[in-house]
Order: C-alpha cells, then sequence, then structure tokens
C-alpha cells in the first residue's frame, strides 16, 4: 500500500475515482427518491444513503487530513507552502461560493414557487372550483331525489285508488309517470326486495339494468333515498321503498356527464393535497433544503478533495524548485529537482533548472579556476608592489582611486579601504594640478615634487603620474607612483652646506688672524702719540674690531667643525654614565631664570650599558639635545604658556639586544610642519640660535651608525601641550654609518621644531 501510494499513476487514479463518485453517489440518490419513488422502507435507498454516509465521512476524514497537513507545513514554512495554501484556499473558494450561492437562490426559488402556489388567489380558485364541482352535484342529486320521490308518491297514491294492482299494471303506472318528470327518467325500475326486477318503464332494458347492492336496499328499506353514482356509465341512479306496496321499491336512472363529475374527485383531491402541502409547505422547504445540503456537501467535498490534489500537483514542483532555488541561492549548485514527465510547462521548468544549474556549477568552476588565477596574479603583483618602498596608486579612466600599496597609505596615511573609489582629488587634494595636467593629454607622463602635510610633518615627495593604456591603446586609467625625497632634499642640503662651510671657512679664517694683529699693532704705535681722549677712543674702535674678529672667528669654527667632522675614537663606553653626565651638566641651568620650577624625569639603567662610542662627541650630542630640550620649554614660556602648565622634560634609556635607545622628550614649544629641514644649517627657530647645533648632532650619531628622529612628544597628562620627542638609536657593536644609511635608507621625518 505504501508503494502504491508513493506511485503517481495509482494517485491519480484513485484522486479522479473518488472525485467522480461523489456526482455518481448524488445522482443515484436523486433517481432512489425521484423517479424511482423508493420509500423509506426500501432497501435499496437505504444501501444508498449509507454509501452517501460512508463516503461523506472518508471524505471529509481525507480532506481534513490534508488540511491539517497543509496548516503544518504552512507553520513549519516548507518550500511551497504558501503556494499551496492558497491554491487550496482558492480551489475551496471556487467550489464553496458558487454552492452557497445556488443554495441560497435555489431556496429562494423554491419559497417564491411556494408563495405562489399558496397565495389568495390561488387558493381562491381553488375553492371555488370544488365548491362549483360540488353545487353540480348537488343539483343532480336534488333534482333525481325529487324525480324519484315524485313518482314513487305518484306509484303510491295509484296503488292506494286501486284495491289491487298486479306487477303488469304497473308498467303502464311507470310509463305514464316518467313522462310526467320535466327533467326526464332515462330508466325506471320496481324491484323486490333482492333487487330482482318486477316491472320496467319505457326504454328501461334489462341489459342495461344495473342491480342495487343490498346494502342500497337495506338503506331505502330503512326509509333513506339512496343515490347511487356510477360515472363509468355515465348514470346517476336513485333507490326508495315504495310505502303503498309490498316490498316493492322504486329504482331510477338519469343520464348525466361521467367525465365532468369524475373531475368533482379529482378536484377534491387536489384541494386536499392542496391544503396538506399548505399545511406542510415548512416541512417541505426544510427537506428541500437538508436534501440539498446533503448533495451540496458530497459534492464540496469531492470538489474540494480534487482542488486539494490539483493544488498539490501544482505546488509540489514549485515548492521543490524553491528549495532548490534557495539551496542553490546559498552556494549548492549540485542541487537538482525530480524531472516531472511531460510536456507541460511546470515539467519543462524543472528540466531548464537542472540544466541552468549544470551550466551554473560548470560556469562557477571556470569562474573560479579563473578567480583563483587572477588572486594569484593579484598576490604577486601586490607583493610586489608592497614590498617596495614607492608609494604606487591606481586610477581608473575617471580618475577614482581603484588600488592603493602598502607604502602610498603610510606615506599619505590613507585607509586602502575608505579611500577606494574616491577621486584622486579629495584623497589627495595637493595632488590634484597635476593629475590635472595628466588629464588634459598634453602630456603621458608628467613629473613634480610636491610637499604634503601629514601627521603634523612636512614632506617632500617626488610625484610621477603616467597614462595607462589598455591591449588596443585605449585608456583606462592611470598610475601614481611617488618617493619620500625629504631625506635625499636634505642630505642634498646638508652636502651643499659642508661644501660651503669649507669654503667659508677657508676664504674667511686666513684673513681674521692679520685683521685682529693690525688691530693690535695699530693700538701700540698710535695710543702714544695721542692725547688721552684720542687714545681712549683708539682703543674702543680697536676693541671692537678685536671682538668682531673673534666672533668671526668662532663662527668659523664653527663651520669647519660641521665641514669636517674629526673621526670618532671609538672605545667601549659606560653610556649610562655619559647621559647622567651630560644630565648634570645641564641640570643645573633647567632652575635657573625662566625655567625655574621644571621638572626632571629620568629612567636610566642601574648599570652600565657598554657601547663601543666616542664618548666626547656622544656626550656633545646629548647635552646639545637636553639643552634644547630646556630652550623649547624656554620659548614657550616667553611666549606664553597656557594656563596650569607644568614645564617638565623626560629622559629614558632602554637596552635592547643590538642597540640602546635614548628619548628625550619635552612639553616645550613643539614641532614646526618642515621638521625635516630642523637638520640643515641655519635653520632655527630661536632668533639666538646659530642652526648648526641639530646638524651636527645628527651628523655625530650617524657617524657612529645610528639614527636619530624627532617626533611629537606624548602628552604627559591628559588635554596637556604636546611638546618634541629627541629618539637616538645607537648600536652596540661598530657598523659603518654607510651601511646604517644603506640599510635604513629613508629615517622618519618627524623631525623637532622649536629646536636648533
Amino acid at each position: 500500500m505504501n508503494r502504491l501510494r508513493r506511485m503517481r499513476r495509482f494517485q491519480n487514479v484513485a484522486t479522479l475515482s473518488l472525485v467522480v463518485l461523489g456526482p455518481v453517489l448524488a445522482v443515484v440518490t436523486y433517481l432512489m427518491l425521484g423517479p424511482l419513488a423508493q420509500g423509506g422502507g426500501s432497501t435499496a435507498l437505504r444501501l444508498t444513503l449509507l454509501a452517501d454516509f460512508i463516503y461523506f465521512l472518508l471524505l471529509a476524514t481525507m480532506v481534513l487530513s490534508r488540511l491539517l497537513r497543509i496548516v503544518a507545513a504552512r507553520r513549519s514554512r516548507s518550500a511551497g507552502s504558501r503556494l499551496h495554501a492558497r491554491l487550496t484556499g482558492v480551489f475551496a473558494g471556487i467550489a464553496l461560493v458558487p454552492t452557497v450561492l445556488v443554495a441560497i437562490f435555489g431556496g429562494l426559488t423554491v419559497n417564491i414557487g411556494l408563495e405562489g402556489w399558496f397565495s389568495d388567489r390561488v387558493r381562491e380558485v381553488v375553492g371555488t372550483s370544488l365548491a362549483t364541482a360540488e353545487a353540480y352535484q348537488q343539483e343532480h342529486r336534488d333534482d333525481l331525489t325529487q324525480d324519484i320521490l315524485a313518482l314513487g308518491g305518484y306509484l303510491d297514491l295509484r296503488r292506494q285508488a286501486s284495491t289491487f294492482m298486479p306487477d303488469g299494471d304497473l308498467r303502464e303506472l311507470l310509463t305514464e309517470g316518467q313522462s310526467k318528470i320535466q327533467r326526464g327518467l332515462r330508466e325506471a325500475y320496481v324491484i323486490d326486495g333482492v333487487g330482482e326486477i318486477r316491472a320496467r318503464g319505457e326504454r328501461s332494458y334489462l341489459f342495461d339494468f344495473e342491480k342495487p347492492s343490498p346494502s342500497d336496499i337495506a338503506s331505502a328499506k330503512a326509509g333513506e333515498t339512496v343515490l347511487i353514482e356510477d360515472w363509468d356509465a355515465s348514470e346517476f341512479r336513485a333507490l326508495i321503498q315504495l310505502d303503498a306496496f309490498v316490498d316493492r321499491y322504486l329504482y331510477v336512472s338519469r343520464l348525466v356527464d361521467g367525465e365532468l363529475l369524475s373531475l368533482l374527485d379529482d378536484t377534491r383531491e387536489t384541494v386536499g393535497l392542496y391544503q396538506q402541502l399548505e399545511a406542510t409547505r415548512g416541512k417541505v422547504l426544510f427537506e428541500f433544503g437538508l436534501v440539498y445540503i446533503g448533495f451540496a456537501l458530497i459534492l464540496i467535498l469531492a470538489a474540494i478533495w480534487l482542488g486539494l490534489w490539483f493544488a498539490e500537483r501544482l505546488s509540489r514542483p514549485i515548492g521543490r524548485l524553491a528549495l532548490a532555488a534557495e539551496r542553490v541561492g546559498a552556494g549548492d549548485l549540485d542541487q537538482r529537482v525530480v524531472e516531472d514527465d511531460g510536456d507541460d510547462e511546470i515539467a519543462t521548468l524543472g528540466r531548464n533548472f537542472n540544466t541552468m544549474t549544470r551550466q551554473l556549477k560548470g560556469q562557477r568552476s571556470e569562474l573560479i579556476e579563473h578567480n583563483r588565477e587572477i588572486e594569484e596574479r593579484r598576490r604577486t603583483f601586490d607583493s610586489v608592489l608592497s614590498s617596495v618602498t614607492s608609494g604606487v596608486i591606481g586610477l581608473d579612466a575617471e580618475g577614482r582611486i581603484d588600488f592603493v600599496n602598502r607604502s602610498a597609505t603610510r606615506l599619505l596615511e590613507l585607509h586602502a579601504v575608505m579611500s577606494h573609489n574616491l577621486l584622486l582629488e579629495e584623497a589627495v587634494p595637493e595632488f590634484s594640478g597635476l593629475i590635472k595636467r595628466l588629464q588634459s593629454g598634453v602630456h603621458e607622463m608628467v613629473q613634480e615634487e610636491i610637499r604634503v602635510s601629514r601627521g603634523g610633518r612636512l614632506e617632500s615627495l617626488l610625484v610621477r603620474m603616467a597614462l595607462r593604456e589598455s591591449g588596443d591603446g585605449a585608456p583606462e586609467g592611470y598610475v601614481v607612483a611617488f618617493d619620500d625625497v625629504t631625506e635625499l632634499v636634505s642630505a642634498q642640503r646638508m652636502a651643499a652646506w659642508g661644501d660651503v662651510a669649507r669654503r667659508i671657512a677657508h676664504e674667511i679664517k686666513n684673513p681674521l688672524t692679520p685683521i685682529a694683529l693690525s688691530a693690535e699693532r695699530i693700538k701700540r704705535k698710535f695710543a702714544k702719540s695721542m692725547t688721552a681722549e684720542d687714545a681712549e677712543a683708539l682703543d674702543q674702535y680697536t676693541g671692537v674690531i678685536i671682538r668682531q674678529t673673534n666672533d668671526l672667528r668662532r663662527i668659523v669654527d664653527e663651520f669647519s667643525k660641521f665641514a669636517r667632522m674629526p673621526e670618532p675614537d671609538r672605545r667601549d663606553s659606560d653610556l649610562t654614565q655619559i647621559l647622567r653626565d651630560a644630565i648634570t651638566l645641564q641640570e643645573t641651568a633647567l632652575h635657573d631664570g625662566v625655567l625655574v620650577g621644571t621638572v626632571l624625569s629620568t629612567d636610566l639603567p642601574q648599570g652600565p650599558a657598554t657601547v663601543e662610542i666616542d664618548p666626547t662627541m656622544i656626550g656633545q650630542a646629548l647635552t646639545n639635545l637636553i639643552k634644547n630640550a630646556g630652550e623649547a620649554i624656554e620659548t614657550l614660556l616667553e611666549k606664553g604658556a597656557p594656563e596650569g602648565y607644568q614645564p617638565e622634560l623626560r629622559i629614558q634609556m632602554a637596552e635592547r639586544a643590538d642597540h640602546v635607545l635614548i628619548r628625550i622628550s619635552d612639553n616645550g614649544i613643539g614641532l614646526p610642519l618642515d621638521r625635516a629641514r630642523l637638520f640643515e644649517p641655519y635653520v632655527t627657530t630661536r632668533e639666538k640660535g646659530t642652526g648648526l647645533g641639530l646638524s651636527i648632532v645628527k651628523k655625530i650619531i650617524e657617524e657612529h651608525g645610528g639614527t636619530l628622529v624627532l617626533h611629537d612628544a606624548p602628552a604627559f597628562s591628559p588635554d596637556a601641550h604636546h611638546g618634541a620627542l629627541a629618539e637616538i638609536r645607537l648600536p652596540r657593536a661598530r657598523i659603518a654609518p654607510r651601511a646604517i644609511k644603506d640599510r635604513e635608507p629613508v629615517v622618519n621625518t618627524n623631525l623637532l621644531a622649536g629646536h636648533e
């Protein structure tokens, strides 16, 4: 049975058979109740009604079970359940609405018809017809009664007048009396008590004689006038007893319209039926409604079952398609649906769906393979671009960013995701002029050095932009490449200043000694021959010359020191002690003048930190940096420090495996945007500075293979002022300065502003 239930052909045949059985049972029941006129005691009618009841229960149970399954599927949100429920509702509505409408109009039609039958006019017509027929009959009865009584009275008078009258004389008397009756009698007989003829009148024949029954004779003997109706013979007969005779009865007949009088009985039956129907009109309507409801329920259930079967047949493949489409949407391209037999649209849709999924799977495999190859190429391309120090930005034909390498995000502080699809002018406004020149079409490649400000520092970028073309030569985008040349520019300037310093030291230092000696000789030679007043003036003038000459000599010495830095005399030295000595040397200056109250915090290793350095040069560099930090605080105080400002200087030193890190931070005036130029000669933010201090310090550190970078110092307290941070890294072992430069070609350019 389970296998049969799963067979689609068996399901279709069983469903259609069950549906056809409903109308068949309805027709059979109608025939039993109507044309065949089977009574309530008929076995056939009982079996038919039993079959109707069993069919109703079976179909109702199946419909209810199917509806419960539909509701459960709808609540579980299974694929196709909503469509199944909608189709079921539509088909049930299609079955119910016409049936209900037919029931309403059928009931109204029957009721209106019955109202027409039982109206006052019909009731009056029926009553009048019955009264007319009864009046016609009564008239004949009354006439016949009068005639027989008149003839009997005549015969009794003649008998009383005669002493003896035999039966033979009665014939003449009957004929004579029969002729005197105005309405006329067809036959006249005188019979005895057993119904035998004793005399007969004119046109009274034996073959037409209808013998009265003994009961009629007995009634006549009792004194009644017995009227006998014989509508088949179209006769109306009467029987009375002749009182003047012994055991004699007068028996007469008259011709009447038998068909007309027989209609009287039909009229009476019709009137009785009419009155009976009028009395049971409500019952008739109820029985009609009951029968109609029974038939309607059977047919409705059959129609609903057919609708459920058709809805399931229609929604099942659609539900399978919906579920399969959902799984395909989730990425399962191996999903297939059962392909139904046939050439209808649903079967075609299933086959096309399977074909589509197979094609999609093949295309996805090809696409995955293609994407894998592209991804491998992209990773190779990204790894190459990410490993280069130059920044690279890819633009589409409209100038929107579609690629940014790691160096570009670092140099321009771009967000690789958020900057995607932005115009280059929006992401990097400094590049707008250069990209417009390239987009004008005059040049295929443009190059320019552009200064950009990022993170509070000003950097020099050498930017190159080129047009990117497709295989057929059509423009498809642009490529932007740039390098940070801040250190290179600074190095070039440092080299230029070194050459200038050597020339100045050579050209200026040589005449300074003769000038000073000549001033001394002039003073000694002419002072003796002058008056006291002129000698005093001469002494003053020559003193000015000598002092200015000494100042120039000091400046020339600084240039010489910058231009020809001596080779460091390296030896193992305790860097911790050197830093402590520098701090001690500058600690007194930090508590004099406007710097009174400055907090000096140190965080130094407890033990010695042995490093191979020139202790004199490194000590000079550290002393200069601490001095610059104090001067930065002094500059801020002179320009006006914020309210609640607490001057502070922090010095930290930490040992690493291969180098030593020294941080000198303050909360002074801070760094300018163009901080990279602070390492150039004669670049200073102080009125009294020469601009050579930081240049010499940087050169000393680099000669030892180390690095010096300047940052914005972190705030020492919440919402506090940001100062400057000098960060020094010195290697523990000896490293050639050039090797350091080759290994770290780009130095962080957050350079100190407000310092020499």
